[in-house]
């Protein structure tokens, strides 16, 4: 009996996840491991490295991990909502004199999104849409000496230097994204989109305001996105 119900349950599970007129819109959802590329501008921050003699980022490029998902809300067809949050950075490292520098470039973002799946596309969903919401780009300025004395911790003899910079910012991002439904539990995402920011402030340090940034110096990127999502899939 346990082998028959077994056997029952893989054929219709099977039969169901062949059946591509089984519902008259794209129905369902799921969320699961996002991981993607933005591709930075990096051109003012490397501009100043190379002023105080430190090499500069080779590539413009951040790998990012997160998560996201989506549902199709049903009473307005093709229109689906989600969320989404990811974040990444990159490094650089120089040792010189018995000090060592480092500059770390960090960028998290988060939002909603907001999407139409094509209709005349069956199987597979080709969504296009938007993502609204917010993220933060930190830039932390590192030069140490190789080892450091309790004595001088706190003091002006430390003779070592630490520079945080901040900025928050909104964005709204334009994205087409392609899901590929795996027997129906399981979809493969890719998607691609650019990112449009609204800076709200720069500060270094513990919030102080940091005057004349340059303006290039934001979050304004193309970015690409993949993932694999868990939930129920019918296209």
């Amino acid at each position: 009996m346990k082998k028959f119900f077994l056997v029952y349950i893989s054929v219709f599970s099977f039969s169901f996840a062949q059946s591509q007129t089984y519902f008259d819109y794209p129905f369902g959802g799921g969320g699961g491991f996002m991981p993607g590329v933005h591709f930075v501008n990096l051109s003012e921050l490397n501009k100043k490295l190379s002023l105080i003699g430190l090499p500069e980022f080779s590539n413009k490029t951040i790998f990012t991990t997160g998560g996201g998902g989506y549902i199709y809300i049903g009473f307005i067809p093709q229109l689906r909502v989600g969320g989404l949050g990811y974040g990444g950075s990159k490094s650089i490292s120089h040792y010189s004199n018995d000090i060592n520098y480092q500059v770390d470039y960090n960028l998290s973002v988060g939002g909603f999104s907001l999407e139409y799946t094509l209709p005349f596309v069956k199987n597979i969903a080709i969504s296009v849409g938007a993502i609204i919401g917010g993220g933060e780009i930190i830039v932390e300025y590192y030069e140490n000496l190789k080892n450091f004395s309790w004595s001088e911790v706190f003091t002006s003899n430390q003779k070592n230097n630490y520079t945080k910079l901040t900025n928050d910012f909104y964005l709204i991002s334009p994205t087409i994204n392609i899901d590929i439904p795996i027997y129906r539990f399981i979809s493969i995402h890719f998607g691609i989109g650019y990112q449009l920011t609204f800076s709200i402030q720069w500060h270094a340090n513990n919030k102080q305001n940091l005057l004349n940034a340059p303006k290039n110096l934001d979050g304004n990127s193309f970015f690409i996105q993949s993932g694999i999502y868990i939930g129920f899939f019918a296209f």
